[in-house]
């Protein structure tokens, strides 16, 4: 309704000045008779009326939809009404989706070849990788070690980028099935073994019972306790020589815990510890930060339905929680 006297206010103002005009016309020319002149606007204001009360009524729905929008690329397909200006725009939505459409599927498919390139390129990469530590360990010390360490930091980064990339279609990527995290847990720590011994940090698991089991995606959770035990590392290095990684239960949720003595996050940057890219000034001391790792875990716990946590204090250490829901917990209590 506002819409509609809106586009019509110029008219219904254009036909009282008219009104005034003649009337003023006919007064100035000696024709006093107002109860004439009355009757005439009378008349005219009917008219006028009617046809604004049969312009609305014919398209109503045609402004009653420019009102209220389009809040789904579908609706764009809705008639509108039959009249000129209602067909007119049903046209030109119905080609917009047409565009919309169009580009969305040229974006998705320009999308999924950069995933695939990813992909290829990652693994392609992991080849040489693997003839360089193999070559390295004919080698004498030190070289062999330091050989190992570099190609250790680019498998991890060449993990980072794929995971990075595969999180635009996480949606089709998951498998969800039933988990032992303890089981995880000695997965991420073997996988880190040198890790942990070349910066001298180790873990001490702690089993609250064994067989705590979860439902999950094996492959994401591996990736998101990899990243936390690595972070945990690389922040205790030379503050703490051990990090604690503790699986138990509480309220009916299972909860995965990852917990260093290292330099701990300042309260200034908790908040933000999660944003895409965010170094903070602990980042700014390590160099090798990217800002990317807490950023896909806080982002693959969002997707799998875990709630992560932080507690942390500087110069103490930081904890990290993955809490698993009760619905996703599958051992009895």
């Amino acid at each position: 309704m506002k819409l509609f006297f809106r586009e019509h206010l110029l008219l219904i103002f254009v036909q009282l000045i008219q009104f005034s005009v003649l009337f003023l016309i006919f007064w100035l020319d000696g024709y006093h008779h107002t109860s004439v002149f009355l009757y005439a606007i009378f008349v005219g204001l009917f008219f006028l009326t009617g046809y604004l009360f049969y312009h609305y009524i014919s398209r109503r729905w045609f402004y009653k939809r420019l009102e209220i929008g389009i809040f789904a690329p579908e609706e764009a397909l809705e008639k509108t009404g039959t009249s000129p200006p209602a067909m007119a725009l049903d046209a030109l939505l119905k080609s917009q989706y047409q565009l919309y459409m169009t580009a969305l599927q040229q974006a998705q498919k320009r999308q999924e070849d950069h995933l695939e390139f990813m992909d290829r390129w990652v693994h392609q990469m992991k080849t040489p990788l693997s003839v360089i530590e193999l070559t390295a360990q004919n080698l004498d010390e030190p070289d062999s070690s330091n050989i190992r360490e570099e190609t250790e930091r680019m498998r991890h980064s060449l993990n980072t980028v794929l995971y990075n990339a595969r999180l635009r279609t996480i949606e089709q990527d998951f498998q969800i099935k039933p988990v032992v995290l303890s089981k995880t847990v000695q997965a991420v720590n073997a996988e880190n073994k040198r890790f942990y011994i070349r910066n001298r940090v180790y873990p001490r698991f702690h089993e609250q019972r064994p067989g705590i089991m979860v439902e999950t995606d094996e492959k994401w959770l591996f990736f998101i306790l990899g990243q936390l035990v690595q972070n945990a590392v690389k922040y205790s290095s030379g503050k703490s020589s051990s990090i604690d990684i503790t699986l138990y239960e509480s309220n009916g949720a299972a909860i995965l815990e990852v917990k260093d003595q290292g330099i701990g996050i300042p309260l200034e940057d908790q908040r933000r510890v999660f944003h895409k890219f965010f170094t903070g000034s602990n980042g700014r001391k390590y160099r090798e930060s990217t800002g990317m790792g807490l950023y896909l875990v806080n982002e693959v716990c969002h997707y799998l339905g875990h709630k992560l946590e932080l507690e942390s204090k500087v110069g103490e250490g930081s904890i990290f929680r993955i809490v698993f829901s009760p619905s996703q917990n599958l051992t009895p209590m």
